[in-house]
């Protein structure tokens, strides 16, 4: 991946100014190929990783693993373009293994979620089964530590 890309996965707050210093390129070159990797789509979006928890948002965090039928011709891109439309599917993932498809889903609270996987996930066609698991606490998420520790702290040794 380009170090530029790197550099913007760390820290998408990061001025064009000093991307150019770190890369050793002019502003403008820098700028140039941002709008050349947004205009490709190769930049999706920008966001900030927020800790709900010292907002108090009190919402719920489910990761739903779903078996599924696929599709003649189309394997499984019907159905989780499907599912990606729910607003309360954050995130769909392919994946290998016992299941077919990961989702990560938000709701208000557990009933929601259950709602939303009784009443609208598992009603799809082609849905064979899902198996869901509520996070409980997160403590790093998109390589951020959520909790603030010290760098060096060594572990306790008792004799």
């Amino acid at each position: 991946m380009d170090e530029l890309l790197r550099i913007l996965e760390q820290n998408a707050r990061e001025t064009p100014e000093n991307i150019a210093k770190m890369l050793d390129l002019s502003e403008e070159e820098v700028l140039r190929r941002i709008a050349d990797y947004e205009g490709k789509g190769i930049i999706r979006g920008y966001r900030a990783i927020v800790d709900g928890e010292r907002l108090d948002l009190n919402t719920v965090t489910a990761v739903i693993e779903v078996k599924v039928t696929p599709v003649r011709e189309d394997g499984f891109n019907k159905i989780a373009t499907r599912i990606s439309r729910f607003p309360e599917v954050q995130s769909v993932y392919l994946t290998s293994g016992s299941f077919d498809l990961l989702l990560f889903v938000e709701g208000h609270d557990l009933r929601e979620v259950a709602n939303f996987v009784s009443a609208r996930l598992s009603t799809i066609d082609g849905v064979l089964s899902t198996a869901t698991h509520f996070m409980l606490k997160i403590y790093k998420e998109h390589g951020v530590l959520m909790e603030n520790h010290d760098e060096y702290e060594r572990l306790k040794v008792s004799p």
